[in-house]
């Protein structure tokens, strides 16, 4: 990467301002992307966990957003060392992860999480719990294991996602953040791909959205009023990259205004790569025409701090430390709010340290090998 005096003065004072949303205000710009992890025997989140996330904030992270974690639902999840966000044992781990991460400095809001149709027949931590999606397809669009919701399925996962936010609140964290992306539980209801229901929650794009705006606004009934709602959303899927909910600026509109009457707070816009413009006609990314559509706040996030795609990154190819001067030229005119940064800064706990400060010549391109344990 090639450093100037001003380009450093440049990061520091760009990413260095603080950001107020609902009533948090984190320090700074930086967000940690969540990313999966698997260190959370039973679904309890431990020491390591804590530590994992504490370092990130004692190195000047301004906002960590935490893996996802399943909410309390039988067929959330598939793994037994996901963490959970319900269970007496699983939210003291999480009440301690806050603390640690307050005592330095940083700010938190855990991701709830539900699978969906994602689910593999049989998974722990409920084997005989379905899959479960709104039309019963998978991303492919072939019929799994699983089954369609009914209304009381649909209540009941609501419900869930309401106990996990105001659980949340009640054991220290700053917020919630809601995952809507890559093909997930919410995000199955927001694609045609995977939503072919006849009832109210299926059709256009704003029926469609109806069952994640019944989530946001059960999410936001459950906690204090001035308590962050967070909504992450994309348009592409795994193994369905050009996937799109939407494809002008109206019909994205028509997805998010639902979602942001019902309460969200920010959006955070997930792409692959951040720089590459949404819609033709305009340099704006997803999280830029986010932003302009709803006038929340935005988070942007895709390959922030690589040389290239974060799927690459991820296979271990052409992960090089990556220029921040397109995007620090963004920030400077408001496109968007705050930045999510994953692979980069889970190679590095001081990546936001070194950065703030200005010490790009110390970052160290990504390695697919740091996946392999929580450092």
């Amino acid at each position: 990467m090639t450093v100037t005096a001003s380009s450093v003065s440049r990061a520091t004072q760009v990413l260095a301002r603080p950001f107020t949303v609902g009533g948090l205000t984190v320090p700074n710009r930086i967000v940690m992307a969540p990313m999966t992890r698997k260190f959370s025997p039973g679904g309890i989140p431990g020491a390591d966990v804590a530590s994992y996330y504490s370092r990130r904030a004692g190195a000047g992270v301004g906002l960590i957003v935490t893996e996802g974690t399943y909410v309390g639902h039988q067929s959330a999840g598939e793994s037994d060392d996901i963490p959970r966000f319900h269970g007496s044992e699983q939210l003291a781990g999480w009440a301690k992860v806050a603390e640690e991460v307050h005592a330095a400095g940083g700010k938190i809001v855990p991701q709830l999480w539900h699978i969906g149709m994602v689910r593999r027949q049989g998974a722990p931590p409920f084997p005989d719990a379905p899959a479960l999606g709104p039309s019963g397809l998978r991303l492919d669009g072939t019929e799994g294991t699983g089954k369609a919701m009914t209304r009381q399925d649909l209540d009941d996962v609501v419900a869930a996602f309401a106990e996990a936010a105001a659980a949340a609140e009640r054991i220290g964290f700053d917020g919630v953040e809601l995952h809507g992306a890559h093909g997930y539980l919410i995000d199955q209801f927001l694609w045609a791909g995977t939503n072919r229901r006849t009832d109210a929650y299926g059709g256009d794009p704003v029926a469609r959205t109806r069952f994640a705006a019944e989530i946001v606004a059960a999410v936001r009934a459950a906690v204090s009023p001035d308590f962050p709602v967070l909504f992450r959303y994309s348009q592409w899927k795994p193994d369905a990259y050009d996937a799109r909910l939407a494809e002008t600026p109206e019909e994205l509109e028509a997805i998010l205004t639902p979602l942001a009457a019902a309460g969200v707070d920010a959006f955070h816009a997930s792409t692959r790569r951040y720089w590459l413009p949404e819609f033709e006609g305009s340099d704006l990314n997803l999280a830029g025409w986010t932003k302009k559509l709803t006038g929340k706040a935005a988070i942007t996030v895709g390959s922030v701090g690589l040389d290239g795609d974060f799927i690459k990154a991820f296979q271990g190819e052409g992960a090089g430390v990556g220029s921040l001067d397109n995007l620090l030229d963004r920030l400077e005119r408001d496109e968007f709010d705050l930045v999510a940064v994953g692979r980069a800064l889970l190679q590095d706990p001081q990546w936001a340290a070194k950065v703030l400060a200005g010490r790009f010549d110390e970052l160290a391109p990504y390695d697919v090998a740091s996946l392999g344990a929580l450092s």
